[in-house]
C-alpha cells in the first residue's frame, strides 16, 4: 500500500469510519445547483443537484445561497464518510473548493507546510498568517525525545516515524477535521522565512490559541491527505499536557 493511501486510511479510521471505508480518490470538477447548505466549523456542506443526480460536497467555509450554481474543483471523493459535527454519515461525499470555471489557472500558493491550490486559500490547514508580535521563546521540553519546533522541521528526515516531545505555544486551532484537532504551534525557534518556526500537530486533545502545551507525538513526513493538502512534516496523534 502506498504511504499516502495508508495515511488516508488511518485518518478515515480516526474519523470513526467503518473498517471497509475506501481511501479518498481523485475526481473531476463537480458542477451543480445548491439545494441545501450547512456550515460547521471550517466547512460548508452542500447538497447539489447535478446531471448525474443529487450529491453532497464539502468546501472551506463559505456563504452560498440556495439555487446558486457552483463549480467545485480540486476534488477528492470519500466513501462512507462520517461527520461528527453534523452527526451523520455520507455514503459518498466530494471534498474540494468552489472555483470560477472561467478563471485562468493560478499558481499554487506556497506555505511553510506545503503548497495548497489557490482556490483553497481559506483551507483549514494552510499557512499561518504572520503574527503581529513575535512568539515569546518557550523553554524546551526535557527528556531524550525533547525537540524544539525548528529541530523537528529541519531534522525531519532523521526524525521520521520517531516520537518527539515539544513544548510550544498554540497559534492556530482547527477542530474536528477527520476526527482530529489540527494545531499550529511555535516556540520562538526557527525562522518564518523558511517555515522552520511553525509546525502542525494532530491531536484528539483540546487546546486554545495562546496555550502553552507539551505535546508528545510521532513525526510524519511528506504527508498528503488529498484535496490539495500536503505537508513536508507534522507531528501526528499528539497527546497534550499543559
Amino acid at each position: 500500500m502506498k504511504p499516502t493511501t495508508a495515511l488516508a486510511t488511518l485518518l478515515l479510521a480516526a474519523a470513526g469510519l467503518a473498517a471497509h471505508a475506501m481511501p479518498p480518490q481523485a475526481s473531476a470538477a463537480l458542477q451543480g445547483e445548491v439545494l441545501e447548505a450547512k456550515s460547521v466549523d471550517s466547512y460548508t456542506y452542500l447538497r447539489l443537484k447535478t446531471k448525474e443526480g443529487e450529491t453532497w460536497a464539502a468546501v472551506p467555509s463559505t456563504t452560498v445561497k440556495k439555487g446558486a450554481r457552483v463549480t467545485i474543483g480540486n476534488t477528492m471523493v470519500m466513501q462512507d464518510f462520517e461527520s461528527k459535527t453534523l452527526k451523520r454519515k455520507f455514503d459518498r461525499i466530494v471534498f474540494g473548493s468552489i472555483v470560477d470555471p472561467n478563471a485562468k489557472p493560478a499558481a499554487a500558493m506556497s506555505s511553510p507546510h506545503g503548497a495548497a491550490p489557490a482556490a483553497a486559500m481559506a483551507a483549514p490547514h494552510g499557512a499561518v498568517p504572520a503574527a503581529k508580535t513575535a512568539i515569546a521563546k518557550v523553554d524546551k521540553a526535557s527528556g531524550p525525545d525533547a525537540r524544539t519546533v525548528a529541530e523537528v522541521v529541519k531534522g525531519k528526515a532523521g526524525l521520521k516515524d520517531k516520537p518527539v516531545l515539544v513544548r510550544a505555544q498554540v497559534v492556530k486551532v482547527t477542530s474536528g477535521i477527520l476526527g482530529k484537532n489540527w494545531l499550529h504551534v511555535q516556540d520562538g525557534s526557527g525562522s518564518a522565512a523558511d517555515g522552520s518556526n511553525d509546525i502542525i500537530l494532530t491531536t484528539k486533545d483540546v487546546a486554545a490559541v495562546g496555550d502553552i502545551v507539551i505535546a508528545k507525538g510521532t513525526v510524519r513526513t511528506d504527508v498528503n491527505v488529498g484535496a490539495g493538502y500536503a505537508y513536508p512534516v507534522l507531528i501526528e496523534d499528539a497527546a497534550l499536557r499543559k
